[in-house]
């Protein structure tokens, strides 16, 4: 009994995952390649989930990470255009305090929302 009620939960948990979106797994692919530094294809797959379609704070997500991508590769003007569209789907964004104390993109995104007043 107990090893059917395992494999129930098992198989519920992958159709789980089965069941997101193309836009909600290239998300997700996304958040797992910058998590582990794959800064490249982290940006491929956040592209692709906004152009498959996520819902609004899924959007906000993947412009965000967008702007950390390019704020550490030193592309500030990209950095500052991704901040300002995460701000355009929703301007009461706020950075974690630990975002908002990264030197790289800290002060890109204080600097975008201050241009937003």
């Amino acid at each position: 009994m107990k090893k059917i009620l395992i494999a129930v939960v098992a198989l519920l948990i992958g159709a789980c995952g089965a069941m997101q979106t193309k836009g909600e797994q290239s998300l997700s692919a996304g958040m797992r390649q910058y998590e582990a530094g794959e800064y490249a294809e982290a940006q491929k797959s956040f592209a692709a989930a906004l152009e498959a379609g996520v819902p609004l704070n899924e959007q906000v997500e993947a412009r965000k990470h967008l702007a950390f991508i390019h704020c550490v590769s030193g592309r500030q003007a990209q950095c500052r255009e991704e901040f300002r569209r995460a701000l355009d789907l929703n301007p009461q964004l706020e950075l974690t305090p630990a975002e908002a104390g990264h030197p790289s993109w800290g002060p890109a995104f204080r600097a975008v929302k201050a241009g937003r007043r």
